[in-house]
């Protein structure tokens, strides 16, 4: 007898839908064969379906089962084809009239008493699971079922044991679908506990780190130990808009893949924030693996990407983040397949200004060697150093201002910042509201040309500055986006010299420190 049901298996973090084909016939021997491109995990989960069935009180059938994975040439990970291939044994072998199989998709891993254990890419698998026109929902383990009703055009059903599941499919029990509870879900998580207003002095730096999140330019921090630079960053995405549906489905479904969403919380609802240590690999940082996995630069997509301690990162590493950063996504190659993941993060990186740190600093001297400094400085690659729209110097906070009185030198505080950040990019939003363009940072150079149009004051400035400081085409064309950033914030129709001014300030260090 011949059954037949959906599942669904992941490719990265893509779903990929799988036919379950289970055929019994009657055999001299009982025998089970598995075929399908199935790895080392699901061929194992012939002997915990075998248990499952025989400890929930069904009959394991004592005849040739051969249960085939379709499409052939996918290659089937993980456990989570247990519940299905369970319930397609049963009715093969006439235990289970299922008339809601063609209705619904099963997922699940099972445990050897019957019980379904949570499964990785739940939410990928429900995105993919609402395309199918002929699928009414899906039957997941009840520790998935939260997960995957953030898909609100689709019926997820959660059992908790194979008996369960096998009761609804034969009619005998109705389980109410899992409410879909976005709302409440961002109103529980979205909270922060940090605020910028815990950040004593470092107006200026607050200043750049407004402009930063205003239209996602990239950032990096230069100054001696102690100046603040990682309260800075760790603050950051206090000031960024809270995340839409749209982004927290995409992000969430990178660490749904990855099995690493925090206990309890089926949905991010904050942006990420990633900030790997300097001994971190290449695969580790960009994605890679068998099969390929995400990276740190995915995990961080609509969030942040904070590389502290820049020049101690290796430089190979850092160099294999020049493309993500320009095009917003990763390719991960290999002989059989491609696989690209999302990676549209904002990089903030900090570092020093020399190996001990206090090249800048007042009150400390230096004993660092030029040679020294220069084999520092230069881990740092100028083409990396280019793409970094927004580079400040983080000075050492004064004892006047760490010992000032709470009451009277509050500083400025992430409510006050965030709101300048939304009111520049509900102007970005109508500038770029009929093309694929969402914020200045991203601009092509015919954007550039189109929206950032100088007068010739402001044209002379850029020249001058310019042929100065030795900048490139690419440098060019990010202080212009810069400045059109600045002239967003303050509400301003044109680019002025004023705008101009600050946004060649924030180059200096091309100038000042690396060279």
């Amino acid at each position: 007898m011949l059954a037949r049901l959906k599942t669904f298996t992941l490719l990265g973090i893509e779903a990929m839908a799988v036919d379950v084909e289970v055929d019994i016939s009657p055999a001299a021997m009982p025998k089970t064969i598995l075929v399908g491109l199935p790895d080392a995990a699901v061929k194992e989960s012939t002997h915990r379906v075998e248990r499952a069935i025989v400890n929930s009180g069904f009959i394991r059938p004592q005849d040739r089962v051969v249960i085939n994975l379709a499409p052939g040439d996918l290659p089937k990970q993980a456990a989570s084809f247990d519940l299905p291939v369970a319930i397609g044994v049963l009715a093969g072998s006439g235990q289970l009239a299922a008339d809601r199989l063609e209705d619904y998709a099963v997922i699940g891993e099972l445990a050897l008493e019957g019980q379904t254990r949570p499964v990785k890419g739940a939410l990928s698998i429900a995105i993919e699971a609402a395309k199918n026109k002929q699928l009414r929902g899906i039957v997941v383990p009840a520790e998935n079922a939260a997960e995957a009703a953030v898909v609100e055009d689709l019926e997820v059903i959660p059992v908790r044991s194979l008996a369960e599941a096998v009761a609804f499919f034969a009619g005998e029990i109705d389980i109410d679908p899992h409410p879909s509870k976005i709302q409440e879900l961002f109103e529980q998580f979205s909270v922060y506990d940090l605020d910028f207003a815990d950040v004593r002095g470092q107006e200026s730096a607050k200043r750049a780190m407004t402009l930063a999140a205003a239209a996602q330019h990239n950032l990096l921090m230069v100054g001696p130990p102690g100046s603040g630079k990682t309260m800075l960053a760790k603050r950051m995405p206090t000031i960024l808009p809270q995340l839409s549906a749209a982004e927290s489905i995409e992000t969430t479904r990178i660490y749904s893949a990855l099995g690493q969403l925090p206990a309890g919380q089926p949905l991010l609802a904050r942006r990420p924030f990633r900030s790997p240590h300097h001994t971190i690999s290449d695969a580790g940082l960009v994605g890679g693996g068998s099969p390929p996995a995400p990276g740190e630069i995915s995990k961080a997509h609509n969030g942040i990407l904070f590389l502290d301690e820049l020049p101690e990162f290796n430089r190979k590493t850092l160099e294999v983040m020049r493309q993500p950063l320009e095009d917003g996504n990763v390719t991960i190659s290999r002989a059989m397949r491609s696989t690209t993941f999302p990676s549209d993060f904002m990089l903030v990186a900090a570092a020093n200004p020399c190996p001990c740190g206090y090249r800048s600093d007042p009150r400390r001297s230096c004993n660092c060697t030029p040679p020294q400094i220069e084999k520092y400085t230069n881990k740092i690659s100028g083409p990396l150093l280019d793409r970094i729209d927004i580079q400040i110097e983080v000075p050492a906070v004064p004892f006047e201002e760490l010992q000032g009185n709470s009451k009277t030198k509050i500083g400025t505080s992430s409510e006050q910042m965030r709101c300048e950040v939304e009111r520049a990019r509900e102007r970005q939003a109508d500038r770029f509201a009929n093309s694929s363009t969402r914020y200045n940072a991203q601009m092509s150079s015919r954007d550039v040309r189109k929206y950032c149009e100088l007068d010739k004051g402001c044209q002379q400035m850029l020249r001058h500055s310019v042929e100065e400081m030795g900048l490139s085409a690419r440098a060019h064309d990010k202080i212009l986006r810069v400045s059109r950033t600045i002239a967003d914030i303050a509400g301003d129709e044109s680019i002025e010299e004023m705008h101009l001014a600050e946004a060649i300030g924030y180059r200096n260090l091309d100038r000042d420190l690396w060279t």
